[in-house]
């Protein structure tokens, strides 16, 4: 019979970012999808302009996208012992964000997470130490752990957005009424553009020019 067990230890945690934080008013976390490294990633906010920071952390789990070797992506967790996953990435992020803080404690905070990173972004923003002004989930599903009640009160001091694009290939149709009925009945204000399963830059424009 074998015994399951877990000890902690030192873990070293990569991200990038793009911007002056001496000129910026507003850092965004930029949370990616499920196999995408952050130095690709971090290259759809390129377009914004310098009132903006950009840190784009990178998940915890680094994979061959297929096979065992060429191109690797990262994961935020997955289904095996995702409890202690979820737990040592909101450590980190947490971790992270006081290493800005600590440089710029006046900078507006937004997280914005994209497809598997929507999940994290959401337990980081109503779960971390972080004090967050805005939340933007982008073509995700929000995460079940999440109890209701907290999100909904929290929700009544805070913007926060879901976005999804009208032609995204993972959700069809009828998911895509299903998931925007849901974040609205969560208080979130919601937008839809005409494109696929992306970072839609003149939408998150428009939404930042409302939130900030």
């Amino acid at each position: 019979m074998s015994n399951e067990h877990f000890i902690s230890s030192k873990r070293t945690f990569r991200y990038y970012t793009s911007g002056d934080l001496e000129k910026a008013h507003t850092i965004i976390y930029v949370l990616h999808g499920y196999g995408q490294l952050s130095r690709f990633f971090i290259e759809k906010f390129k377009n914004l302009d310098e009132n903006y920071f950009i840190v784009a952390p990178e998940g915890m789990h680094r994979f061959y996208l297929k096979g065992s070797e060429g191109r690797v992506g990262a994961s935020w967790m997955t289904k095996e012992d995702r409890d202690h996953d979820i737990e040592d990435t909101i450590y980190w992020l947490d971790e992270l964000d006081r290493v800005f803080e600590a440089k710029k404690p006046q900078l507006k905070k937004v997280i914005l997470g994209f497809s598997q990173g929507g999940a994290t972004a959401a337990r980081w923003f109503f779960n971390g130490a972080i004090h967050a002004h805005h939340l933007i989930i982008w073509a995700s599903v929000f995460p079940p752990d999440l109890p209701m009640e907290t999100v909904i009160k929290h929700q009544s001091e805070k913007t926060n957005f879901f976005v999804l694009g009208k032609k995204d290939e993972y959700y069809a149709e009828d998911k895509q009424r299903d998931l925007v009925a849901f974040y609205r009945s969560m208080g979130f204000d919601t937008a839809q553009y005409e494109g696929v399963h992306t970072i839609h830059s003149e939408t998150l424009e428009a939404i930042l020019r409302r939130l900030i």
